[in-house]
């Protein structure tokens, strides 16, 4: 069973679902983790690892390796799945970009991940804040590969690229889901602007690596998702990463249904067949899962 009931309210019964047996993950603990942790906390920087709840900070945090959120840890949009908090930021911090770079340094990563808020209250949408980030990453360490994972930046062609011009190795922007519940869970995107960002990337710059993701479980058909796979290949998107979706909290949009490990090996040979250069697909895989094996 996936779900136990509790009472709530006047007699009526809550369904709370529980995770099934193939969703564990560890808790965070080791040298390394605690090394990472400090670095971050030291520098005073962002980690999407944290904010967003991801259920593999442990491991990958062990293995020296985290996710940096630029432009704070408040979002100016509010979707439904995340867990980022939505509301009025700061303003920009001219430093960060040198702050990551000394994180990158310290831990001596080969294969960074640099992220953001939505920061529509700014002209570039914080574009030219990444951009800075991916130079001052390249002139710390040359040989540290950059992946940046960018708002939409409301389909602003010269804030796109700004960043793809800029010294990255991979343009990663997500999908999230299917169209049909882009209403619902991403109010603030729209599913064509997506793909036509992505496909700006790699006309941009052929060079570089485009990549995308989505989560599953949100009530998507399976029909639908290969119809994204086959739009995403028409973009040129290069990699491609699946996973569950899992509800942060309770005022979170609900998890429909559990993906099991062989359906996510199945959806996954089915994207493979369209020409990906990678497709990363399980339960626990989010978008900077093992993100240094898909530059190879």
């Amino acid at each position: 069973m996936n779900e136990e009931r509790g009472a709530a309210g006047e007699g009526r019964a809550a369904v709370r679902r529980r995770h099934p047996e193939w969703i564990k993950v560890r808790a965070p603990g080791g040298a390394d983790y605690s090394a990472t942790r400090k670095t971050v906390s030291d520098l005073g920087l962002h980690t999407v690892c944290e904010e967003a709840r991801c259920p593999n900070l442990a491991e990958c945090w062990g293995h020296q390796t985290a996710t940096f959120m630029l432009l704070g840890d408040v979002c100016t949009r509010n979707c439904g799945y995340c867990a980022v908090a939505h509301g009025r930021p700061l303003p920009v911090d001219p430093t960060e970009p040198r702050r990551v770079a000394d994180a990158v340094g310290r831990l001596g990563l080969r294969h960074v991940v640099i992220t953001s808020v939505d920061r529509d209250d700014l002209a570039d949408g914080g574009a030219g804040h990444f951009a800075a980030t991916a130079r001052a990453v390249k002139e710390r360490d040359p040989g540290c590969t950059v992946e940046v994972l960018t708002p939409d930046f409301k389909g602003d062609v010269d804030s796109l690229h700004a960043v793809v011009d800029s010294p990255i190795d991979i343009f990663n922007h997500n999908t999230e889901t299917v169209p049909s519940l882009y209403k619902r869970a991403r109010p603030g995107g729209k599913y064509d602007r997506t793909l036509r960002i992505l496909a700006a990337a790699k006309q941009r710059r052929t060079g570089v690596l485009t990549k995308t993701g989505l989560m599953l479980g949100l009530g998507e058909e399976i029909g639908e998702v290969e119809e994204v796979f086959r739009d995403l290949a028409a973009a040129r998107c290069d990699i491609l990463t699946l996973g569950q979706y899992l509800q942060p909290t309770k005022d979170h949009l609900p998890v429909v249904r559990y993906l099991d490990p062989e359906e996510f090996d199945r959806i996954g040979r089915s994207a493979r067949k369209l020409g990906f250069r990678h497709v990363e697909s399980g339960p626990l895989v989010r978008s900077s899962y093992h993100a240094w094996e898909h530059v190879g």
